[in-house]
């Protein structure tokens, strides 16, 4: 039996990277799984994956900054599944690092559009069916940010902190429906190719070399965070609406500092490869 037996969650941003762990991990959890992204080709493939692995799953190319892209995934959902019981507003944006004038406003605006517009639309369809049915659990995505300022890279940051009020206002408007759980999820630093590959505006790409001791300090494969968006999802978390769940506690982070010690003690310490792409600044447009 798994934990998600007969339960349906819709997943955005779900086609790779730590989305497409939560969905696997839900769907070998015996949930059917709807998968989303802004790529039709990698929904095709993700779902067809799925399938081949013996789960139940289906998709939708999906822009989450688009209402009516976002109300259509919902509706995909409903006539493939005839409800869903979970939905993770996982996809976001990150605009390059660097002073926020200099970041193009098209970057800046997407990252808002994605991030901030994308969790409103996912959180309202997702509410508005739970309740109908009297029933249901929304889990948004926190990052970098949501406690406090981050300076150069604002957007990202600001967005993920009013993620975090919003999503903890509505459990509070919410909390009189037993059943339905409204969470705030932070699954700390992912070791994706998105952490990897990072943009920087021409100049400060030399301020982001602290990430690679930051990355070998504390950064999860998506399989760690993706089994705490289960745990979420599950019924562990009945009646608990309004949880805000941070992966990168005081004793991960102080257990990852106690390794790094080690390593530079033995002399074991493994490089971190980054790779760094060089953006324009918008003020020299």
């Amino acid at each position: 039996m798994g934990q998600l037996d007969g339960k349906i969650a819709v997943i955005t941003g779900s086609t790779r990277g730590l989305g497409l762990a939560i969905a696997r991990l839900y769907a070998a959890e015996g949930a059917a799984v709807v998968v989303s992204s802004r790529t039709a080709s990698a929904v095709e493939k993700t779902v067809a994956e799925f399938t081949d692995a013996g789960f139940r799953a289906s998709g939708l190319a999906c822009d989450i900054g688009d209402r009516a892209q976002v109300e259509a995934l919902a509706r995909h959902a409903i006539e493939t599944f005839g409800c869903f019981d979970v939905w993770v507003n996982n996809a976001g944006l990150s605009s390059p690092y660097g002073p926020s004038f200099e970041i193009s406003p098209d970057d800046f605006e997407s990252t808002i559009d994605t991030n901030i517009r994308g969790t409103y639309y996912g959180s309202r369809v997702a509410m508005l069916h739970f309740l109908e049915r009297g029933q249901g659990k929304l889990i948004n995505l926190l990052g970098r940010g949501d406690s406090g300022p981050v300076p150069y890279q604002n957007g990202y940051a600001s967005s993920k902190a009013w993620i975090k009020n919003f999503t903890r206002a509505l459990a509070k408007e919410y909390r009189t429906y037993p059943r339905i759980g409204v969470f705030a999820f932070n699954p700390g630093l992912v070791d994706t190719d998105l952490l990897r590959r990072p943009q920087a505006i021409g100049g400060y790409e030399k301020k982001m070399a602290p990430l690679k001791t930051v990355i070998r300090l504390w950064a999860d494969s998506p399989e760690v965070p993706a089994a705490r968006a289960l745990w979420l999802a599950s019924p562990a978390t009945d009646g608990k609406t309004g949880l805000v769940i941070n992966v990168l506690g005081l004793r991960r982070i102080t257990m990852g500092l106690i390794r790094e010690v080690g390593r530079r003690l033995t002399g074991r310490g493994q490089p971190v490869s980054l790779d760094i792409r060089s953006v324009p600044s918008s003020r020299a447009m």
